[in-house]
């Protein structure tokens, strides 16, 4: 691709990515942050990002970005919101397009490009954050509480195949709350997202739990 030339009578902003990943390890909900390397903030933590190439699609930088930073890919990732306060960032003008993404089981995570370290941190114990990086952890948070009500995004925390005991502890894990055992089964049972696989698993002292896998494993799914 030739290169353009660009030309401006007025200020214009730069743009970039940040991601907020979550993961469910030991029933805690955790966020992946990465210490920056670089000014501003250089040492603090903050969230997996950077600037977006002149010819990439917005969700290709988040996926590159995430993947360069802590070398994990391959999950599911949606748009949150835009971020674009005029003093967010001290270099100049920098509008962030914001994602949150879910990690399916556990991983570790490695540093590379421009982050010093990468590590998994409890929500309710998150270090002092760069930039407005809290405030976007917090959203991030919020829309997935609001997506256990209506959607399967649940699952996308789960292997292939998971007891509904299973799906409970991530909804508990979430809500930080205890839900009720029976009504929570039975409401899944009567949504048309889950089918049995004649297989079985030993949790605990517990009878063997049946397992389940997702219709549409890919997708997540609205609830009726």
């Amino acid at each position: 691709m030739s290169a353009m030339a660009y030309c401006y009578e007025y200020p214009h902003p730069a743009l970039t990515t940040d991601i907020v990943v979550f993961q469910i390890e030991d029933r805690m909900l955790k966020v992946l942050l990465i210490k920056r390397g670089q000014d501003p903030h250089k040492g603090k933590w903050a969230l997996p990002g950077g600037f977006v190439d002149i010819d990439e699609e917005l969700d290709a930088c988040a996926k590159r970005e995430l993947e360069e930073e802590t070398g994990i890919s391959g999950m599911y990732l949606e748009q949150l919101y835009t971020f674009g306060a005029p003093q967010r960032d001290p270099r100049e003008r920098i509008v962030s397009v914001a994602y949150f993404a879910v990690l399916r089981g556990t991983a570790n995570a490695r540093a590379a490009s421009d982050a010093a370290q990468a590590k998994w941190f409890d929500l309710s114990r998150l270090p002092r954050l760069a930039f407005d990086h809290r405030t976007i952890v917090n959203m991030a948070h919020e829309r997935l509480v609001a997506k256990l009500q209506y959607s399967t995004i649940a699952l996308q925390f789960l292997a292939p195949k998971f007891s509904l005991g299973e799906i409970q502890i991530v909804y508990e894990t979430i809500l930080n709350d205890n839900l009720d055992k029976r009504n929570f089964r039975k409401g899944w049972l009567s949504k048309d997202c889950l089918e049995e696989t004649a297989e079985v698993r030993k949790e605990g002292n517990h009878r063997p739990a049946k397992l389940y896998r997702a219709k549409q494993p890919a997708k997540v799914l609205f609830l009726k």
